[in-house]
């Protein structure tokens, strides 16, 4: 069968990556063509549209970017006419992807869902169009089943993909390092390293290590490092929380990434003041913005947003992880946020249910 595949972020490069590998393993015989990065690269051949050329955070930089925006997407629907899949595979990245929609119905393309965006948080309307017009939903967090439920939507929940990127354990050896994940968007890097990198004068016992991407390049981070003795290792972001005693996280998938390594964390948001408070109108009836105590129910990893992102609660918040008490209470939440998000090969169940699918037309 022939599939083309839509990520535009990280996450969903590497969830993407892994769901290629398990299609190939289905469906031998398949043809994949996709928008991703690195990682899809590795396994599916060049993208016809990289991830760096994709990711704009945040609405201010959206309608700054509309233009290019815009022309992606035509280009997009061009391609996928020219390339007439069985189904087109849209991966999060919902600012794109949705518009797509009337696209994919009217020229009768079959539409997967895979990681539904977060709309139980924000923009819970955007529900109908879910239910309009995607044919098959997979989603990564259990209790997102029970939200489309209520909204008349079948969503099929096979565990997180991430426990399928890595071997998840708590006994690695833990050196005296403090990773830094301010994200993978220019925009949102160059909002948060800048604070995150002042811990490096209060805290001269630990070595503090960025985990950079290699497509924004050295001298971007060294920028915005500047003179702090910070280092930068790129394109290891595993490796390097493995060896962390604790880390700064940009809120999104690098927290959940960061709780399934065992490494206590403080979450961190700041982005254009206009976006934030546009985001903040829009999302409605959630207490908390990391994943991992949306999924906890509970607070397991403090949250600072926008002017929080401050030296002196940076400081504090750092400062409260690293004690041996408060390490522990978060290891222990860590352990049964594990239980809750169930066993590895996630992805594996996905292909085998999607190939199925197809094949049953």
């Amino acid at each position: 069968m022939r599939y083309y595949i839509i990520a535009g972020e990280a996450s969903g490069d590497l969830h993407g990556s892994n769901l290629i590998k398990s299609l190939y393993t289905n469906d031998p015989e398949a043809t994949i063509r996709f928008w991703g990065g690195d990682a899809m690269a590795k396994v599916a051949g060049e993208p016809v549209k990289h991830i760096r050329d994709l990711a704009f955070m945040g609405f201010v930089e959206v309608i700054k970017h509309l233009p290019t925006i815009l022309k992606n997407i035509s280009f997009c629907k061009k391609d996928i006419h020219k390339f007439r899949p069985d189904v087109v595979i849209l991966i999060d990245y919902p600012g794109f992807n949705f518009r797509l929609f009337k696209f994919l119905k009217l020229h009768s393309f079959k539409t997967i869902y895979y990681i539904s965006p977060q709309l139980w948080a924000w923009k819970q309307s955007r529900v109908k169009k879910v239910r309009e017009y995607v044919d098959r939903l997979y989603v990564i967090f259990p209790f997102e089943v029970e939200f489309y439920q209520k909204h008349g939507i079948i969503a099929h929940y096979f565990g997180h993909p991430l426990l399928d990127a890595f071997t998840v354990t708590k006994n690695d050896v833990r050196e005296n390092t403090i990773a830094l994940l301010p994200g993978s968007r220019k925009q949102e890097i160059a909002y948060l390293l800048p604070e995150m990198v002042k811990m490096a004068n209060h805290f001269s016992d630990y070595q503090f290590v960025v985990a950079g991407m290699s497509i924004h390049g050295q001298d971007f981070y060294q920028n915005l490092i500047g003179n702090a003795n910070v280092k930068v290792e790129f394109d290891s972001t595993y490796p390097l929380l493995r060896k962390s005693t604790a880390a700064l996280v940009t809120s999104g998938t690098a927290t959940l990434e960061t709780a399934l390594h065992f490494v206590p964390q403080v979450i961190c948001y700041k982005s254009n003041y206009l976006s934030y408070r546009i985001a903040k109108w829009l999302v409605k009836g959630i207490e908390f913005i990391g994943i991992v105590n949306l999924i906890a129910g509970k607070k397991i990893a403090e949250e600072l947003i926008q002017q929080d992102v401050n030296e002196m609660r940076l400081k504090a918040e750092l400062s409260a992880i690293l004690t041996p008490e408060k390490r522990n209470l978060i290891l222990a939440d860590y352990e049964a946020l594990v239980a809750k998000l169930g066993n590895s090969g996630s992805s594996r169940r996905v292909a085998e249910d999607m190939v199925g699918w197809m094949r049953s037309f």
